[in-house]
């Protein structure tokens, strides 16, 4: 199934927004050098909001709550004490908003 899950003028560079799908987990939705990600928004180690609580830099998430980090174009983990990665969505930019597939 095809989400819309927010317009592309609603994150700003740089930036990231919470964004919600009835009955799904809420997603983070990330604007880095002109390009779009979607991971989920809740931290693998302690349940924090990524996109409310975390901290972006390039292509990073630091989750503020124990310094966890995480690469939001492949969900890796990139530092302790998360050790699941998070799950990123593939992007689709159609009709100025930003689409993420979900089976």
């Amino acid at each position: 199934m095809k989400f819309r899950l927010c317009g592309t003028d609603e994150v700003d560079e740089g930036a990231m927004i919470q964004a919600t799908v009835s009955g799904k987990p809420p997603f983070a939705v990330f604007k880095v050098e002109g390009e779009y990600f979607v991971t989920d928004d809740t931290c693998t180690h302690g349940k924090a909001s990524l996109a409310d609580e975390g901290d972006l830099e390039g292509h990073c998430i630091t989750c503020t709550w124990h310094d966890g980090k995480f690469d939001i174009r492949t969900g890796e983990v990139l530092a302790a004490p998360c050790t699941q990665p998070i799950k990123a969505y593939p992007v689709k930019i159609e009709e100025d908003a930003v689409w993420i597939e979900i089976e």
